[in-house]
């Protein structure tokens, strides 16, 4: 393994969890972009907004050194990930373009900085193996003092129960695109390396 992964710690359904700093090796990238669209329910063809999406909901975060990158591996494949940022996005130029973290969340960002954003391979999915990277985020942002994490989804969408069984509870609700979105928030204990398992 190269020098900037960190030590795997152990995942359910026989996975291991591998928190990586610097890039992702070529072939996990590969299969990270497949999980992503996949999840996504998306389809594009190749092209300008196809990479547009992948940079939105991405890039921005594999391509941000120091935002923590953590996959999760069955075997040599990766059956999920978990891409975040330890830093207030309503205060982060490059997150300007999702207006609602400024107009509508600003006051709720600054109690829950950290953000994540979440997906697995679906042979892994309901296996635990969400809540198990949700945790290990956890830990990191607690671990760095962060005072607490968030997570914005669709309002009414099947992952805000997910997202409630880890432990987040929704605090505000905007509109945007079209669509409504909510805030889902979590405090942390600040500098425990035993952030709540969620």
């Amino acid at each position: 393994m190269p020098d900037d992964r960190g030590a795997p710690s152990v995942g359910p359904a026989g996975t291991e969890i591998v928190a990586v700093s610097g890039s992702l090796p070529a072939a996990w990238l590969r299969e990270v972009e497949t999980i992503f669209f996949e999840a996504s329910g998306r389809s594009f063809e190749p092209g300008p907004a196809r990479d547009a999406f992948r940079q939105r909901w991405l890039g921005r975060y594999l391509d941000a050194p120091g935002d923590p990158v953590l996959v999760a591996l069955a075997g040599a494949s990766v059956a999920g990930y978990l891409i975040g940022s330890l830093e207030d996005p309503a205060r982060q130029p490059r997150f300007a373009d999702l207006d609602y973290y400024r107009t509508h969340f600003a006051t709720h960002c600054r109690r829950f900085p950290a953000h994540l954003h979440i997906n697995l391979a679906p042979a892994y999915r309901n296996r635990g193996l969400g809540k198990a990277l949700i945790a290990a985020f956890v830990a990191t942002a607690a671990a760095a003092g962060v005072a607490g994490v968030h997570v914005v989804t669709g309002k009414g969408m099947r992952n805000v129960r997910f997202y409630k069984g880890c432990g987040f509870e929704p605090v505000a609700s905007a509109p945007w695109n079209g669509r409504e979105v909510v805030l889902l928030g979590k405090d942390l204990p600040r500098g425990s390396s035993n952030a709540s398992q969620g």
